[in-house]
């Protein structure tokens, strides 16, 4: 074996370690993602007895040129189930030119909950942290809910996550699940649906579970006020506005609680141009993220939280490095460019990673009733298809964050028109 030989099959060896550390995690994530769906349905019952004294609450909506989704979410968020008078809703246009205002002017002369918050021209356009936080300045009730403009949460949604932050005082924030309305609109929206319901079943139950950590996302969670003030709101420089509260939040010694029941629609990508883009910012944040707290993980309180954030960036790091050197080794090697004459099963090894995958994704989407047929069948594709596209977007953010250095500007998601899928 010469020298270059045995450098290449000391990193394919590397890299397969990696993958398969990365994979056995992930199964265990699943194991707890489960006993977390079996808990919380016994917990739901137990709260849905408990009287509580709900506190006045406002809903915020950051909404830019969203006529074509806001009607929809704001009779949504008007159907909500909270005590009368105890909540308010504001939608925060930030520099729409389109109809979205005149739409919420509608719904405010008809509910005297519902107030239209128009950010003053030069304030404005400068993304969703900048809106949230210029709204929460208006904000006199004791806590704080975010919506997406293209959300429509179920009736329930938010009494289940204000119940969680009255029944556990260690919680700054509880979030609920977002499932996709628009589920069966193109092939692409059908991975995505499958993407995000083990997401949440396995990193976001299975975190929570395991480690009582979970991740805030963009839409359907609660916050106390105070606590907000506190850290002084959103982070503006961040595209992920929401992982970096949530590390912010675990600092204090707050809690972030994962509620699978709190469920609202959310409406997503159809077209791929789309999708890179939104997945390009996730990135992009994260790394930003990563980059803020790296150098602060040895002083963290919480040794949990510190292995999260490392476990964050072994994902979105060296994980995706170990699958860019496994891929380019075995074509390499294929084609005959170079020879790898390391024993070992290796066959083997990649046909068990990839029925572990397609387990572990199949149980995580039967706790919403998602495990049909076809749904099986596009697991086994979205393995060889979607998952490998991910590599090209963050091959492509991280050149646009650290080659490019390209501006970071929230890029709103486009929107379609809402039609009666789902919820």
């Amino acid at each position: 074996m010469t020298a270059l030989e045995l450098d290449l099959s000391a990193l394919f060896l590397a890299a397969v370690i990696v993958i398969w550390f990365m994979i056995a995690y992930q199964f265990v994530l699943t194991g707890f993602g489960y006993l977390n769906f079996i808990r919380s349905l016994k917990e739901k019952a137990r709260l849905e007895v408990t009287a509580f004294e709900y506190p006045g609450c406002t809903v915020l909506i950051p909404a830019h040129n969203e006529e074509r989704v806001i009607a929809r979410t704001l009779e949504a968020v008007c159907a909500l189930e909270y005590p009368a008078g105890k909540l308010t809703i504001m939608v925060i246009d930030d520099g729409s030119t389109d109809a979205t205002g005149e739409i919420v002017r509608g719904f405010a002369s008809r509910d005297e909950r519902v107030r239209h918050y128009r950010i003053p021209p030069e304030e404005g356009g400068r993304g969703k942290s900048r809106a949230l936080n210029l709204a929460l300045r208006l904000v006199e009730t004791e806590l704080v809910a975010v919506y997406d403009a293209d959300n429509t949460p179920d009736p329930a949604a938010l009494r289940h996550l204000v119940a969680q932050m009255l029944a556990f005082p260690e919680l700054g924030s509880a979030l609920g699940k977002f499932r996709t309305r628009n589920k069966n609109a193109t092939l692409l929206t059908r991975f995505i649906n499958i993407e995000t319901l083990s997401f949440q079943s396995i990193l976001q139950a299975g975190r929570w579970q395991m480690h009582n950590i979970a991740t805030l996302p963009g839409t359907n969670f609660a916050v106390w006020t105070g606590i907000l003030r506190e850290l002084n709101g959103w982070d503006e420089n961040a595209l992920t506005e929401d992982s970096e509260l949530t590390i912010r939040l675990y600092q204090r010694g707050y809690k972030v609680k994962f509620v699978p029941y709190a469920v609202t629609y959310e409406q997503e990508p159809q077209q791929w141009a789309v999708w890179v883009r939104q997945r390009m910012r996730w990135v992009r944040g994260n790394s930003y993220v990563l980059g803020k707290f790296l150098r602060e993980i040895p002083r963290f309180k919480s040794k949990r939280l510190a292995v999260d954030i490392l476990y964050t960036l072994a994902l979105y790091y060296i994980f995706f490095f170990a699958i860019l050197i496994s891929h380019g080794i075995f074509l390499a090697s294929a084609t005959g460019l170079i020879a790898i004459p390391l024993p070992g099963p290796y066959v083997y090894v990649w046909v068990m990673g990839f029925v572990l995958f397609v387990a572990e994704i199949f149980l995580a989407i039967s706790y919403d009733r998602e495990d049909t047929p076809r749904n099986f069948g596009l697991i086994l594709v979205m393995y060889f298809t979607y998952c490998q596209l991910w590599l090209y977007v963050v091959l492509k953010a991280w050149s646009t964050e650290y080659v490019k250095k390209g501006e970071r500007v929230w890029d709103k998601t486009a929107r379609t028109e809402m039609y009666a899928e789902g919820k």
